[in-house]
């Protein structure tokens, strides 16, 4: 997908298609790219990555990677063990002296409920240590209708266009385009929330595959 063919399919639905344009190439540029912005949050499922995560040296405390917004799930150290994910609460009443204990290589994790991109560890890591885990990323920033968004598939590109239109419509000072903006800011949030919803019926734990008897499917922590 193109940020040109976001901005061509716009302009149709702005009725602003021909010279000279009453919206820049680099104005509706722009709202392609608040648009990815505002999809991270209604979204961050869209916007993950799983990659290296390079731990800070003796301490508890860790951060994803710049540029991340949130982190999703902690899988393992690299080339070495899984992690388990605990609670900060459990470790604190199962072993009170855990932010000092010895230095090695982690076992758990933990997140900072109060801060989406940082992390807590046990043990505090040694030197060199990576972990293999996946987090939200924030968009790139695109300046010229030849890019490539990345980010998304093609399917997304209705969802981008709806959003567009309305950040358009609404500094547009024409009033009898108010209720346009609303009309595609409805289309925008639903066409993303109806497509959550549908998840379900195709993403599962068990990968299509029917659970033995008995079989309970953990659940997933939402993002």
């Amino acid at each position: 997908m193109l940020v040109s063919d976001v901005i061509g399919q716009a302009r149709v639905l702005l009725q602003d298609t021909k010279v000279t344009y009453r919206f820049s190439d680099s104005v509706l540029i722009g709202f392609v790219n608040q648009a990815l912005k505002r999809m991270v949050y209604l979204r961050p499922d869209l916007f993950t990555t799983i990659g290296n995560i390079t731990l800070t040296q003796n301490t508890v405390i860790q951060s994803i990677p710049t540029g991340g917004v949130r982190l999703v799930e902690l899988f393992s150290v690299s080339g070495g063990n899984a992690l388990t994910e605990v609670s900060r609460e459990m470790l604190d009443q199962s072993t009170p002296g855990w932010v000092s204990d010895t230095a090695g290589t982690p076992v758990n994790y933990a997140r900072h409920v109060r801060n989406p991109t940082k992390f807590f560890v046990y043990p505090r890591p040694t030197s060199g240590v990576v972990l293999i885990g996946e987090n939200v990323n924030t968009p790139a920033t695109y300046t010229a209708t030849g890019n490539t968004i990345t980010e998304l598939p093609d399917v997304y590109l209705p969802s981008l266009i709806d959003c567009v239109v309305f950040l358009a419509e609404s500094q547009d000072d024409e009033h009898i385009n108010s209720g346009r903006a609303k009309l595609y800011y409805d289309s925008f949030v639903q066409s993303l929330g109806v497509n959550l919803q549908l998840r379900p019926l195709t993403d599962t734990e068990d990968a299509g595959l029917s659970p033995q008897p008995g079989y309970v499917r953990p659940q997933r922590q939402v993002i």
